[in-house]
């Protein structure tokens, strides 16, 4: 009765606190497969931990750092221009180059196969339970050609009351971690640079009203000018006449 008790106290503890991916992966395939026991869940995931630990890969992980600069030919390319078209906005206002774009910058720098990202410890799982989000983390390490280049941080948020979206959340933290990185080598460095940031607003994207269709706040969203899709659920573009005018402006949709 004991075991059983401090067993039940321990999961309902996992809401509390950080859950490592071992304890999330129990959970996924009870989900799909049915109850597993614990103690063959157990196994396979601490030797999954133990081969991605930080003790383990400590003597080979920074092999190669800062040993030189690589080919004028690479660094060319990581250090080329981001073209306008490529970049997007969020409605928040912060720009930002797709994912597949590292991943294509990467490719013709260092061939396919000539880079990797290397996770670097477990998942870190948290949930909230107040509004259903749940964040999730790993660090990787990014390696070039056999040399160590930059460590970071993935993360991604989600909403959601079943586990079954973990794996694209995963991979959605990777591509953060992958974006993260690349910083180091200079790619897209013009994102973070708050002069070239103001110059493209002006030049491609701009600010509309919006009306969120649940709670009826309003407020300015961006979007690029070439771009005319509609925003995404609860938002809805509104023609905002007389804001300055008075606390209850006339709305019309669009």
């Amino acid at each position: 009765m004991a075991a059983w008790f401090a067993r039940s106290l321990a999961r309902s503890a996992c809401r509390l606190v950080p859950s490592r991916t071992r304890d999330y992966r129990r959970q996924y395939a009870q989900e799909l497969n049915g109850e597993q026991s614990e103690e063959k869940m157990a196994d396979a995931t601490t030797s999954d931990s133990a081969a991605h630990s930080p003790q383990r890969m400590g003597s080979t992980l920074y092999t190669g750092i800062s040993a030189g600069t690589f080919p004028e030919k690479t660094v060319s390319v990581l250090l080329a221009p981001v073209k306008d078209e490529d970049i997007e906005i969020k409605p928040d206002g912060m720009i930002y180059l797709p994912e597949i774009k590292y991943r294509r910058i990467m490719n013709l720098a260092f061939g396919p196969g000539g880079w990797a990202l290397m996770p670097y410890g477990d998942s870190m799982h948290f949930h909230d339970d107040n509004d259903g989000a749940q964040l999730v983390t790993r660090e990787y390490t990014l390696h070039c050609h056999g040399r160590f280049v930059a460590q970071a941080t993935g993360e991604h948020t989600f909403y959601s009351k079943s586990n079954l979206n973990f794996g694209k959340a995963c991979e959605s933290a990777k591509s953060n971690a992958l974006m993260r990185c690349c910083k180091d080598l200079g790619v897209a460095s013009e994102l973070w640079d708050p002069q070239f940031i103001s110059t493209w607003k002006k030049r491609h994207a701009e600010e509309v009203w919006c009306q969120n269709l649940r709670t009826k706040e309003k407020k300015k969203l961006w979007r690029k000018k070439s771009n005319r899709e509609p925003f995404a659920y609860p938002w809805k573009e509104v023609d905002y006449k007389g804001a300055l005018a008075g606390d209850h402006p006339s709305m019309e949709f669009k």
